[in-house]
């Protein structure tokens, strides 16, 4: 047991102790807990069980086998990494339930060795004991064990799960879940589900052998405040040692994230699993309404989206209806997620994902008639045309909040450097040991004002479990938002999801060293 799941056990009392007991006896781990410290609501409170039960259920149940293992995967033009996958694909194969749906899941952990895992359901607002995110809802899964996430999908919306445990996302642990609408305004004829990936595992090392090197090559500290133990690593990379800066990037720039753009130089960006030079295809007929749906499952990458000799119209972004605007491209940071509308032409089209500031790009190919496949290194003049951040973008009527003072305001300064790779929240990095050691405080039923205030000099999504909040007072709902350094981002939700819930920067690398931190209810 490492020691994330010791502290978890220790502050959860004879529930989770019981609960531990008949993992023992059932091979099953994971198990969420029974009661939470300081007057915190736990993540099985009876709380969590009311607001569950105001969730609206269609009766339905969509059982889903997954099983997080080892896998040989096929990228195209002859590239096949060793990795880790559910169901040995990237991304996993797509989960379709319509709202209202229950979600019954079953995580077999067949990992190597003694890692453990998690599924976190991002984007969700889901009871809080089957978010996965261990620690704090729930024991992480150990190496030969399982367990089954059970929950309502009430909201309809573009999401996707990934493990939660160390940098185990970074490899091909991400599957899309569409949580289709009964009542679908939108009128279209296909849809395109859109998967974003940067990918380095299993060509020269693995996403840990890339956070050992920045920590060492930037000074940071060497116990990773805890998540050493539950990284989940299958030791050094495939040459068997490192070299000097195999990974870290440096150089980045973009004006559209205010400088330094990422971490890690990949060898690959992946759309729906396929590098560049030899990319995934779609066909369809001239003519046809589509809907993209497009999802950056990536660890460090902000991606810049265009499809060539058309403009898109943004309908939706993590989930949530906007007002419809036409642009010519979109910006996309790790975790964020948005729908558009594209009536398509006759000809050969490219679907081009640009890392942002890293000189490097993904390709798919969206056929309708004839004509010449695109160059893998083709940039369509849609990337340097009219391009709109979720700043700009206003949310549809139905889902804007209603006006009201905030109850309560936190202000969560996001602080660190390249120099010494010491991100974190408020200057105190997260303490996977003690992850309650410096909540941030909410009651049920408050209006709740966060103040992202961005005292770095790079770029971070800021991603919050169980829920959605607004950009400022008229904005999109979302649960992910980049926040460009020296700005302040106030978002503002309603507290109606209680329990412990995470809130991190969704650059992998970032969070892995302590830019998280626990939003937790008051009981």
């Amino acid at each position: 047991m490492n020691s994330i799941d010791r502290r978890f056990l220790l502050r959860t009392g004879l529930a989770a102790a019981g609960a531990a007991a008949l993992a023992a006896c059932t091979g099953r781990t994971g198990a969420p807990a029974g009661s939470a410290p300081r007057g915190l609501v736990g993540p099985s409170g009876s709380a969590v069980t009311a607001a569950e039960a105001k969730r609206r259920s269609t009766g339905r149940e969509h059982r889903l086998a997954l099983a997080a293992a080892p896998a040989v995967l096929d990228l195209g033009g002859g590239v096949t990494p060793k990795t880790w996958a559910y169901t040995g694909l990237t991304p996993g194969r797509e989960v379709r339930v319509t709202a209202g749906d229950t979600v019954v899941a079953d995580l077999s952990n067949q990992l190597p060795g003694k890692t453990t895992t998690s599924a976190h359901w991002h984007g969700i607002a889901l009871r809080n004991d089957m978010d996965g995110a261990p620690g704090v809802t729930q024991s992480a899964v150990g190496s030969g064990s399982s367990f089954t996430y059970r929950f309502v999908t009430d909201t309809p919306g573009t999401y996707f799960f990934h493990s939660h445990v160390g940098v185990q996302l970074d490899r091909a642990l991400h599957v899309p879940l569409i949580v289709e609408d009964p009542a679908e305004p939108l009128g279209y004829d296909d849809e395109w589900v859109v998967v974003l990936d940067d990918w380095l595992d299993g060509i020269d090392g693995t996403p840990d052998d890339a956070l050992a090197e920045l920590r060492q090559r930037m000074g940071g500290p060497g116990d990773m405040h805890g998540m050493r133990d539950m990284q989940g690593t299958d030791g050094p990379g495939r040459d068997g040692g490192s070299s000097a800066q195999r990974f870290t990037l440096s150089g980045t720039d973009s004006p559209l994230l205010g400088g330094e753009t990422g971490d890690v130089n990949y060898p690959y960006h992946l759309i729906n699993g396929r590098i560049a030079a030899d990319p995934a295809v779609r066909t369809a007929k001239p003519g046809t309404k589509l809907r993209l749906r497009i999802i950056n499952a990536g660890a460090d990458t902000a991606y810049r989206v265009a499809l060539g000799g058309h403009r898109m119209t943004i309908t939706h972004t993590d989930g949530y209806p906007v007002r419809h605007r036409e642009v010519d491209a979109l910006l996309l940071g790790m975790g964020e997620r948005y729908d558009v509308l594209v009536t398509l032409g006759d000809g050969v089209f490219p679907l081009v994902a640009e890392a942002e500031g890293k000189r490097a790009s993904g390709l798919a190919v969206l056929r309708t008639g004839k004509g010449t496949a695109p160059a893998p290194g083709v940039r369509p003049a849609e990337l340097g045309g009219e391009i709109v951040t979720a700043s700009e973008l206003t949310a549809a009527d139905e889902v804007s909040l209603k006006p009201a003072e905030p109850d309560v305001t936190h202000r969560i300064r996001l602080t660190g450097s390249m120099a010494t790779y010491d991100w974190a929240v408020n200057g105190v990095p997260y303490d996977m040991d003690d992850p309650l050691a410096n909540p941030v405080v909410v009651e049920e039923g408050q209006r709740v004002r966060l103040d992202f205030v961005n005292a770095s000099r790079m770029w971070h999504p800021m991603h919050l479990h169980g829920h959605t909040y607004q950009l400022g007072t008229s904005g999109p709902r979302k649960d992910t938002t980049i926040v460009r350094p020296g700005r302040t981002v106030p978002v503002y939700f309603d507290a109606r999801n209680p329990g412990e819930w995470m809130l991190h920067c969704h650059n992998l690398y970032h969070g892995a060293v302590g830019m998280m931190a626990v939003l937790a209810y008051r009981t």
